[in-house]
């Protein structure tokens, strides 16, 4: 099986030396193993996306000596196949409507009788205000969410992924991820003012691409459960994963793209080469 790994920015800002980081270490690991380098754009938010952020992404990375193949997938050539699979999922009875705020399920996960909220991946655990029973055809123009509870019933084996690199906990090696319920709650799997999700996004893309090794930061190891719910449910494949430490500034913060300073650009733009960007990421 050819070895094959991607990077994946969003054209919403500059890409920073974290993204360098995670982008220079899938392309190596694949020319080290002979395999393939694939960039795809994660541009399913129309509003946030530009297209001068796409083209700033392609620049920076060539200027860094990364080379990739085209065409270059890109989300927002994908919405039917991402609508396939939410009226698939529908009509399984695992999507319902929500029509909760962040304000809402705030509030009703700090009720009395819940205790302490509860965050995952997605933020604090949803507490099911919305869930029910739907029938009819798939809605559109709102906000769907997974029934986690449904779905596990139906997945017969243990949800597992193999972690070749290393969990924010230190985690190796096959990971379980059955607590999905408790730690992640009913995941939003489409919204309101765009098509689709990251969640359901990735893995279709991941398996029309062939990944086989994902890598990125370590603040989405907790996601891949997520994802590996979902491969099972729609039968993809699951591939390896390879989650990095992240590139963080000089407070200990992760970097954001809001974090222009740390912009690949403003390097470039102050004399920086190539090789300086690998030394400053620990790559060279």
């Amino acid at each position: 099986m050819t070895y094959v790994t991607r990077f994946a920015p969003s054209p919403t800002g500059p890409l920073h030396l974290g993204h360098a980081y995670s982008a220079i270490l899938a392309h190596d690991m694949a020319v080290q193993h002979g395999g393939r380098f694939l960039l795809r754009i994660e541009d399913i938010d129309r509003e946030r996306s530009k297209p001068e952020w796409e083209a700033q992404i392609y620049d920076d990375l060539a200027w860094l000596g990364l080379s990739w193949e085209t065409p270059v997938l890109r989300q927002s050539d994908r919405l039917e196949t991402y609508g396939q699979a939410l009226t698939t999922l529908w009509d399984r009875g695992l999507l319902y409507p929500c029509t909760c705020t962040r304000r809402d399920i705030l509030d009703s996960a700090s009720a009395p009788q819940e205790g302490v909220p509860h965050f995952g991946p997605d933020g604090i655990v949803y507490p099911g205000t919305c869930r029910a029973e739907v029938s009819g055809p798939l809605p559109s123009e709102v906000t769907l969410r997974l029934d986690v509870g449904k779905a596990l019933d139906l997945i017969k084996e243990p949800l597992t992924f193999t972690e070749e690199g290393r969990g924010p906990d230190g985690e190796t090696g096959a990971i379980i991820a059955q607590d999905l319920l408790s730690t992640v709650g009913d995941i939003v799997l489409s919204r309101k003012t765009f098509l689709g999700s990251y969640h359901l996004s990735v893995v279709l893309d991941d398996a029309a691409q062939g990944v086989t090794h994902v890598v990125r930061g370590q603040d989405l190891f907790e996601a891949t459960k997520i994802h590996v719910l979902l491969q099972s449910l729609m039968d993809l494949p699951t591939p390896t994963y390879h989650h990095h430490a992240l590139i963080r500034d000089e407070n200990g913060k992760r970097l954001a793209k809001r974090d222009d300073a740390k912009a690949i650009a403003k390097f470039r733009a102050e004399g920086a080469t190539p090789e300086d960007i690998r030394r400053l990421v620990g790559l060279a």
